[in-house]
């Protein structure tokens, strides 16, 4: 198998194709990881949640990370991780073209308000809350298969 560093050029076009990732935050130097349906603009993150666990961490603690993967078999991967700080996109006028913006890019992807959005029983009756993610810096790493590799996923 060879790996490569990916360009930041081929990150972003793979933080475009992919929907769903999974998103670090730490509270208390506790890690906690989740889930969560995003879309990219090519700037920023965005997302949409209901106010728990996640939403508490990262007011409490902005710093976090997202990953996404892509895997077509043991040889052939990629995989992304995203660093920034978290702001939330308040329901006030001041923000309202940027939830607005928001909004527009989740809804072009499938099922974008699932799980964030499905109402629980401890969750009835709260307002979604969007939010975005500052990019700082992104990384990514992709594997293809080496010659061997390669002629034997031909024969499979």
């Amino acid at each position: 198998m060879l790996i490569h560093e990916m360009t930041k050029d081929e990150c972003r076009i793979a933080l475009e194709s992919v929907s769903i990732g999974t998103m670090a935050c730490a509270r208390d130097g506790q890690p906690y990881v989740v889930p969560t349906y995003f879309s990219y603009d090519g700037n920023h993150i965005y997302g949409v949640s209901m106010l728990g666990q996640k939403i508490e961490w990262m007011r409490a603690n902005p710093l976090v990370c997202l990953q996404i993967w892509d895997r077509k078999n043991h040889y052939q991967w990629l995989s992304v991780v995203v660093s920034g700080r978290y702001e939330e996109l308040i329901s006030s006028r001041e923000f309202e073209s940027e939830r607005v913006h928001a909004h527009a890019l989740l809804q072009k992807r499938a099922m974008w308000w699932q799980p964030g959005l499905v109402a629980t029983e401890h969750r009835a009756g709260l307002m979604p809350i969007y939010y975005r993610m500052h990019i700082v810096g992104i990384t990514g790493r992709r594997a293809m298969p080496d010659k061997v590799e390669a002629a034997a996923l031909v024969t499979e």
